[in-house]
């Protein structure tokens, strides 16, 4: 598939997740990429896995309602269920590198940070990494780049950013082998406090498919009474999809509190749940 293509399809997932309520059309969504209607919905499917109106559908309050309902009660139960085999994988393909105490108290102040923008089945995404690996990995907001990469610069004030996306582009291709199920590596050049840390390499081990709660997580590290500065570093997460914030819910079942939005939580999920990569 081109690149072209790509972005068509990203940018019709990313109009998807900030228009579902308006339930757009198949016809609706393939002229405002340029295509013809059944092209579109091939070409969509292919790549997504999902036909464009299944996906508007799964974006309903009543759909992520019953998604979530094959979540589990414990870390360990989703773990060792394993769903689609993918929590051990992103255990033995993320290699997680912490940032140096100096790097962290000179903001970034010296490092240089190439970015760039790339298409995927969940929208755009804004990927940044150092010398020693991926520092930071966000989504465009309401199909707009300025979010993601205030974000960036706020997580790294001082750093030197150059915008290179052909810098990026292997990174982009490994972030979806590995969200995919593929056998790929990658390192995380990460900084955070040692409780971050504790709760980020506990999300490594939800399995594609299977939600927790965040009183599972803090269960899970050994800090039950915890569960709210586990939703503080579960929200602080710098590298999304990989570190699968996402899978993180609330235990009455709601989907909320994601950074990047509510409908972007219940996106990728679908997704999924339907299995990532059937394309």
């Amino acid at each position: 598939m081109s690149t072209t293509a790509e972005q068509a399809i990203s940018q019709a997932i990313d109009y998807i997740a900030a228009h579902w309520q308006e339930q757009p059309s198949l016809d609706f969504l393939a002229e405002r990429a340029g295509y013809e209607s059944t092209h579109f919905q091939k070409t969509f499917t292919r790549m997504v896995g999902l036909s464009p109106k299944r996906l508007v559908q799964f974006m309903n309050a009543r759909h992520a309602r019953e998604l979530l309902l094959t979540g589990y009660s414990t870390l360990d139960a989703a773990y060792e269920t394993g769903l689609s085999g993918t929590g051990r994988l992103f255990d033995a393909m993320l290699n997680v590198v912490a940032a140096t105490p100096g790097e962290v108290k000179r903001k970034g102040a010296g490092l240089t940070i190439h970015y760039g923008f790339h298409p995927t089945p969940m929208g755009e995404v804004l990927i940044a990494q150092t010398e020693r690996g991926l520092c930071w990995l966000g989504f465009a907001v309401d199909e707009e780049r300025i979010v993601p990469m205030a974000r960036l610069r706020k997580d790294w004030p001082l750093a030197t950013l150059i915008h290179d996306d052909n810098a990026t582009r292997d990174t982009a291709e490994k972030i979806m082998n590995i969200w995919r199920g593929a056998d790929d590596r990658l390192t995380l050049h990460l900084y955070g406090t040692n409780f971050q840390m504790q709760v980020w390499q506990a999300l490594l081990k939800i399995p594609c498919g299977a939600t927790v709660s965040y009183q599972a997580v803090a269960e899970y590290i050994g800090r039950p009474k915890a569960f709210r500065a586990v939703g503080t570093a579960v929200g602080a997460n710098p590298v999304s999809l990989l570190i699968p914030c996402h899978r993180v819910i609330q235990a009455t079942g709601i989907v909320e509190n994601y950074g990047w939005g509510t409908p972007r939580k219940k996106l990728i999920l679908a997704l999924e749940g339907e299995g990532p990569g059937r394309s």
